[in-house]
């Protein structure tokens, strides 16, 4: 028996999800699901790793400057935006009502996986690049940056698993639909990388936006953006905790700092 309820949890929605009990129509929707939600995910990762990899200097934008720059500041917004506003109480009832029918509810998570992913993709495909390069890597020193680079997204993935892989990926709605289940959200998450600081999903964001092998204005103002936005946004976060968990939560904040670990000499 696996003991570790980041797994278990997993593999029962999976097992619910590859025996389905009769229903042809639901299935389906299901099925349609799972395949927009997580086609968009994979092409808005792709898109953002590459776009980063760049420092935003190539992409399909073709906004004429001036304006590109106001076009691009409404792109870097309505991420962070959308994203809060869907998740209070008036967001998630949206989400619902966006799936007509009685499986709206159980779909949400996996409807806002595939908005996040637009969003995403919108932001550094629509991108209009203002053409100026500051610093590129080369040598050894572009290998060493690729590495680390590479190793903030490895971060980023570990961090999304110990948080709960089938709500990160969108999957709990249409697998939950598709085995005739309540979809299950994971416990407060407390191991793995959680055990070292209180929002590494975050922290691990944060890294991606900076160690990248080409530095330009685009780059830069991304940066800055997502990062204030990585180290606020989760003070909301954390209130929702502190009334869903309560003394529990609290016990853990008081233990695990909230974005740097706290590393402590051995005696």
């Amino acid at each position: 028996m696996i003991k570790d309820p980041r797994i278990a949890q997993l593999l029962a929605l999976i097992k619910a999800a590859i025996n389905p009990p009769p229903g042809a129509a639901r299935i389906t929707l299901a099925l349609i699901m799972g395949l927009i939600c997580h086609a968009t995910f994979a092409i808005a990762i792709m898109a953002m790793i590459s776009s980063m990899f760049f420092g935003l200097s190539e992409s399909f934008g073709t906004v004429a400057w001036p304006w590109a720059g106001f076009v691009n500041f409404l792109l870097i917004l309505q991420f962070p935006a959308i994203h809060s506003i869907l998740l209070t109480k008036r967001g998630r009832k949206f989400l619902s009502w966006l799936i007509p029918g009685r499986h709206g509810e159980t779909l949400a998570t996996t409807t806002y996986a595939i908005i996040a992913s637009v969003q995403l993709l919108a932001l550094f495909a629509l991108w209009t690049p203002s053409g100026i390069v500051w610093w590129r890597a080369e040598g050894a020193f572009f290998w060493v940056i690729t590495i680390a680079y590479a190793a903030s997204w490895l971060l980023l993935t570990k961090a999304s698993f110990d948080a709960g892989a089938e709500v990160q990926s969108g999957a709990l709605g249409w697998m939950s639909l598709m085995g005739r289940i309540r979809p299950i959200f994971p416990d407060m998450p407390t191991q793995g990388m959680f055990r070292l600081i209180r929002q590494p999903i975050y922290a691990a964001f944060a890294l991606t936006l900076w160690l990248v092998p080409v530095w330009t204005p685009d780059q830069l103002v991304l940066a800055l953006s997502y990062t204030g936005y990585c180290l606020l946004a989760p003070i909301l976060k954390e209130r929702r905790f502190a009334m869903r968990y309560g003394e529990r939560f609290q016990r853990y904040r008081a233990c695990v700092p909230y974005f740097l670990p706290r590393f402590r000499r051995k005696k």
